[in-house]
């Protein structure tokens, strides 16, 4: 992806705060189905999912509309006729659909990053992230091991390119019953550690202005420079905003094998923020073969507190081990 290119599928719109009371509780009963009410066209979840009241309030940020004047992608549930569809599954087990214009099942996909799918799920409170890849049976059904945590609720991001359709980004709340325990958002700073992997960033981002984010990687105090490829780039991007689950998906600029990108230390993302808030930002990157996440808080735009800090906070926080790529 080129440097120039903006942030794609950052879903920057009506706020959908958390789909359930956080703090300390109880969820009951099966793993549930919670379509918001961002839903453009009114459609339900799929077969064998109880559902509920969305239950969002409408406060937070007021709506950011995208290019062409509608939602982005992530807030909703349906959008320019296509429908993320979830289905019954056995235990254990995370299964849906995407439905096109026609009301049919699409079985056609474009390859985005090596991958025909990418499935990222996120607790509201940003203290669980999963970025997956089902493989999907002839009929559309898209299935893989349940990539969901802890209880609470869960958004689920569909990523994908219908054949001859463009990117896009669908999203549904999914509710793990369980005792419920809320995660304060980890204080800014600009490095994190996981797996024995320190990552720095390097940045000031602001609303409404490209920013390079720059992430460099080391072990054992020493810069990490053979990378491995990870869906076709040495480093892929997550971020949610806080609140209402903004998102995006990209890449840095380069690919390997082109004879100008190195494999680290560093890899830097061409960013752009459309409003102020708190970000969650999720690195993924391939070391020794196995894929690791370096998580990261970011104020972008807040009185005070524009960047990350220039020394780590203790609750920073840790990144997330490789088995959550699949």
């Amino acid at each position: 992806m080129n440097a120039a290119t903006k942030l794609s599928g950052f879903a920057l719109g009506l706020a959908a705060v958390f789909g359930a009371a956080y703090g300390v509780g109880q969820i009951t009963g099966p793993a549930s189905v919670v379509v918001a009410d961002h839903d453009s066209e009114g459609t339900g979840p799929g077969d064998g999912h109880d559902t509920g009241a969305a239950g969002h309030d409408a406060g937070g940020e007021g709506p950011d509309q995208g290019a062409g004047g509608h939602l982005p992608g992530g807030l909703l549930v349906s959008d320019r006729g296509y429908t993320l569809v979830p289905v019954g599954a056995p235990a254990g087990e995370f299964a849906f659909r995407i439905t096109g214009p026609d009301g049919e099942p699409v079985t056609g996909y474009d390859v985005s990053h090596d991958e025909r799918m990418h499935l990222i799920v996120a607790r509201r409170d940003l203290s669980g992230f999963r970025h997956v890849h089902p493989e999907m049976a002839a009929d559309g059904t898209w299935r893989i091991a349940s990539p969901l945590g802890s209880p609470g609720v869960w958004r689920a991001f569909a990523d994908f390119i219908p054949t001859g359709g463009e990117p896009m980004t669908l999203g549904v709340d999914v509710t793990v019953p369980g005792d419920l325990v809320e995660r304060p958002l980890p204080a800014p700073a600009s490095s994190t550690t996981v797996d024995g992997y320190t990552v720095t960033l390097a940045g000031e981002p602001q609303p409404g202005h490209t920013t390079t984010l720059a992430l460099t990687v080391s072990r054992a105090g020493a810069p990490v420079t053979d990378l491995e490829p990870y869906l076709g780039a040495y480093g892929h991007l997550v971020a949610l905003r806080r609140g209402d689950l903004a998102y995006l998906h990209v890449h840095p600029e380069g690919a390997p094998g082109d004879g100008r990108t190195t494999p680290g230390p560093q890899v830097s993302f061409a960013t752009e923020f459309p409003s102020a808030g708190a970000y969650r930002l999720y690195l993924d990157f391939r070391h020794g073969g196995v894929v690791r996440t370096a998580e990261f808080t970011v104020h972008v735009g807040e009185p005070g507190d524009t960047h990350a800090p220039d020394t780590p906070a203790p609750d920073a926080g840790t990144g997330t081990p490789g088995h959550g790529h699949d």
